[in-house]
């Protein structure tokens, strides 16, 4: 098939409700997310690097939290390219 040759080794393919529901739980998921540090009670947020070297951030700015995510799903990768 054309679509094997086109993904990549790990890729996947999902069709119908099963897409439907993965672009919801992403969307949902960033929301969950930012919500908490919306508003004049908003909390901070601790980030923490996985890379080498011990980076820590706090901070309760929802652009700074979500530049600092690694995301897979296409709709939340959708959600955050609007910041």
């Amino acid at each position: 098939m054309a679509i094997d040759r086109i993904l990549k080794d790990d890729a996947f393919e999902e069709k119908g409700d099963r897409a439907r529901m993965s672009t919801f739980v992403g969307a949902i998921a960033i929301t969950d997310l930012i919500n908490t540090t919306l508003g004049p009670k908003g909390m901070d947020k601790i980030l923490q690097s996985t890379g080498r070297g011990y980076n820590v951030t706090v901070t309760n700015d929802g652009a700074t939290i979500m530049k600092s995510l690694q995301i897979d799903n296409p709709a939340a990768k959708v959600i955050i390219g609007i910041l």
